[in-house]
């Protein structure tokens, strides 16, 4: 298991928490609490070894398309390819912003 953390500038903010995905279905889990600050920092604990590339990208991907809201995102992941992780994320920043 590996343990990264990543921290971006947030574009946006939210108020609320949100969950989505179940670690233990071989998916992953993303769990994120909206605050008002400046800057979105990501704890990923992962079943992959030096993927800290991969997540970089995927973050820097979805700052561009819909900018990052400020807050704390706790990702227990065990495996999610590219496209469930960015799903996730995605869920848990949606559920927040209709809250």
């Amino acid at each position: 298991m590996e343990k990264i953390q990543l921290s971006f500038p947030a574009q946006r903010r939210l108020c609320g928490k949100a969950c989505a995905g179940v670690v233990g279905s071989g998916d992953m889990e993303a769990l994120y609490t909206a605050d008002q600050g400046k800057t979105l920092t990501v704890e990923i604990m992962t079943s992959i070894d030096n993927s800290d590339a991969r997540w970089k990208a995927l973050f820097d991907r979805l700052s561009l398309i819909n900018g990052l809201p400020a807050g704390l995102l706790i990702i227990h992941d065990f495996g999610a390819t590219p496209g469930v992780a960015r799903i996730r994320i995605e869920q848990v920043f949606e559920e927040v912003s209709y809250a």
